[in-house]
């Protein structure tokens, strides 16, 4: 894991997209709930997400800290007519907006707001009549956001990242009705001395004609000398209306047997607009 400095060292990546954990990784596992692996059909879609992360626990701390990050996350998504492989070709962009507390005692505290890293992937979608899968790759541009080697609470991070996406999802029953999905994403931060990192989301739901509820969650495994684990469990509610072209959904998670970072509660909801 890369050290900056003291403060650095303990919350390395306070300046995620939206995160206040220690993980070299600029992506955020809880935004991506229900049927989080099933891409929509062609078109040009917005979708935004507005995320709350807070956490007053860290075992990792001697002293104690406590960290609040709340993000506005801005995609464009469009899904091409074209394919590729079978699957439909998915061109997507993220750009996010970033506040971020953190007070670490007997330390130091940091504040900031301002835009995190821009990302950009390629993604490629497959339907069944019982599945649908994803998979993809994507680029996060170190410094395209606001960062500051001085300011533990920076948005942005300045190094660029590699990330593999990979997911599916099954439905479990004749009808269709109940879901089961997973999302897997795997980053590499392209400079040396920084921790590859895996994380899955997940979901299990189940479908009331336009509306769908369920349980999610996440975990997360770094790899090679990381020692860092995260884990998730949480409850998500979403619905589209056909008429409007416009979903919505929400998500709440509690954090449990989370290693050597925050431990904490995630509070996000998204809207889709499709055009």
């Amino acid at each position: 894991m890369k050290t900056f400095s003291k403060l650095a060292f303990v919350i390395a990546a306070t300046s995620l997209s939206i995160t206040a954990f220690a993980s070299d990784s600029q992506y955020v596992p809880g935004l991506e709930g229900i049927k989080g692996s099933v891409a929509p059909p062609p078109g040009v879609y917005y979708r935004g997400y507005l995320a709350n992360y807070s956490a007053d626990k860290n075992e990792a701390l001697p002293e104690g800290g406590k960290v609040n990050v709340t993000a506005l996350v801005n995609r464009a998504v469009w899904v091409t007519p074209q394919k590729f492989l079978g699957g439909d070709v998915i061109l997507d962009t993220i750009v996010p907006l970033v506040k971020t507390d953190i007070e670490l005692n007997g330390i130091g505290k940091d504040d900031r707001t301002g835009l995190g890293n821009l990302y950009a992937s390629g993604l490629l979608g497959w339907h069944g009549d019982r599945w649908d899968a994803i998979a993809g790759a994507g680029w996060y541009f170190g410094n395209s956001g606001d960062y500051s080697i001085d300011r533990i609470a920076s948005p942005a991070k300045d190094y660029d990242s590699l990330s593999f996406t990979l997911g599916g999802n099954m439905k479990l029953n004749k009808e269709g009705d109940i879901n089961l999905s997973a999302l897997g994403t795997y980053e590499i931060p392209q400079e040396d001395g920084l921790d590859e990192e895996l994380m899955v989301e997940w979901g299990l739901s189940k479908s009331f004609g336009m509306l769908d509820i369920g349980l999610v969650g996440y975990n997360t495994f770094e790899t090679g000398a990381g020692n860092e684990k995260r884990n998730a469990a949480g409850m998500s509610v979403a619905y589209f209306s056909p008429d409007l072209l416009l979903g919505g959904d929400i998500g709440v998670y509690k954090e449990y047997s989370n290693e050597n970072t925050f431990e904490g509660n995630l509070v996000r909801g998204s809207l889709t607009k499709a055009f």
